[in-house]
């Protein structure tokens, strides 16, 4: 059997406690809403250049020719599933999925696909609560700028056979209350809030068309620190509808010092930047060093 090394995404789409549909509706109409489900899947798959590896049970297992395609998918897909009538039952009135995948190298044969990357696209589903969808870092680092703003840290994990800890990210599909987006963004473009930042003869400018960057030692990031305390993503800055914020996914915590106020640590956490200061990552009382960087917001 011939086999071609190629290099995917691996998606996993499994239903959501199952196992109530068959014990409230019955083997046979659990299956036949387990089936519609999938064929939704299926057609999704389709949708994005994608090929369906197999069906197991209540799960798809499929692959795609980019993170962002897997991206699109695993988002619409979510949305498939919850136009699948079930029942009037309470608890059992619309379908739920987990989601993980992964991009990375794997070996194709006979119609099936083999390797690491497999692996990790399972553990990721594995760790998926009902309704969310979770990738690895490896994964968002090939993700164009404009989708890491709907991809937030999550986790960390270990996966049998592989030495360290894993990034896990959670893609958001859901839309925020309507209410709020709105009034958020009329407030922000009133005032046409940036945040713009500076590190050695790099400036950036995080708003509306730029609303997340990445920062970290290696070259994926948007900003790049090579410094050994610093972690390969270590840190995200984002705008939400006019606030922004800094999201820190590192070993050794990010630091900042605005304007008039005293130095914080952020570690493996959130931290919502007002005015002006300095961010360094990774080092502690360094505000000073050519690597600090500098932001304002601005109007």
């Amino acid at each position: 059997m011939v086999q071609e090394n190629s290099t995917l995404a691996i998606l996993f789409a499994d239903i959501a406690k199952s196992t109530q549909l068959y014990e409230k509706l019955g083997d046979t109409k659990a299956k036949e809403i387990i089936g519609i489900a999938l064929g939704r899947l299926t057609e999704v798959t389709h949708r994005y250049d994608g090929t369906v590896i197999k069906t197991i049970g209540d799960e798809i297992m499929c692959t795609f020719p980019s993170a962002l395609k897997a991206v699109e998918a695993a988002q619409d897909m979510q949305r498939a599933v919850e136009t699948v009538k079930v029942s009037d039952l309470p608890g059992l009135t619309k379908l739920n999925l987990y989601v993980g995948f992964h991009y990375g190298p794997v070996i194709r044969e006979g119609g099936d696909v083999f390797g690491d990357a497999v692996n990790l696209a399972a553990r990721m589903v594995a760790l998926a609560k009902p309704r969310q969808i979770l990738s690895t870092e490896e994964t968002v680092s090939r993700l164009p700028v404009e989708q890491r703003a709907s991809v937030h840290y999550s986790d960390t994990t270990q996966v049998k056979g592989k030495t360290g800890e894993i990034n896990v990210y959670e893609v958001v599909w859901e839309k925020l209350d309507v209410t709020v987006m709105v009034d958020r963004s009329k407030l922000a473009e009133q005032f046409h809030l940036r945040l713009e930042l500076k590190a050695r003869t790099k400036t950036l400018v995080v708003d509306s068309k730029l609303p997340s960057i990445s920062l970290g030692r290696q070259p994926h990031n948007d900003i790049v620190v090579n410094d050994s305390r610093v972690s390969r993503t270590h840190a995200k800055v984002e705008s939400r509808r006019g606030v922004f914020v800094l999201i820190d996914q590192s070993t050794n915590g990010t630091y900042v010092r605005p304007n008039g106020a005293p130095a914080a640590r952020v570690g493996m956490d959130e931290y919502k930047l007002t005015g002006e200061g300095v961010i360094v990552l990774g080092r502690e009382n360094a505000f000073d060093s050519p690597d600090a960087i500098q932001y304002s917001i601005k109007v």
